[in-house]
């Protein structure tokens, strides 16, 4: 590999990335509709056109950061990552560079 390919950032986002986030924005969307409906109404009608609104791309973003699953924490430091879904470092890098993406600052 040459310098100019190792510093050659992607156009576009990898595929993975956007599985990523369609496999957790449905999850995101149902708690956010337990804590704050018209919140979850707003990111949801923009998810179905295709896009998510600035403030629930701030919020996605958040809560993805908050869910990290793998954080070399035991039960006794916290924190408590209990939830329907599994979430990496990974998922996370994943989810910020596909709302990048988007034009989402986060």
């Amino acid at each position: 590999m040459t310098d100019d390919e190792q510093h050659t950032t992607p156009s576009t986002p990898p595929p993975d990335d956007a599985r990523v986030v369609e496999r957790l924005v449905p999850i995101w969307l149902d708690e956010t509709q337990h804590h704050d409906a018209d919140a979850a109404h707003r990111a949801r009608e923009g998810w179905r056109k295709g896009s998510l609104p600035a403030d629930s791309a701030r919020d996605f973003a958040h809560w993805v950061t908050a869910r990290i699953t793998d954080t070399a924490f035991n039960e006794d430091e916290g924190p408590d990552v209990a939830g329907p879904a599994r979430i990496t470092p990974a998922d996370k890098s994943a989810v910020l560079r596909w709302l990048g993406e988007q034009g989402h600052a986060v």
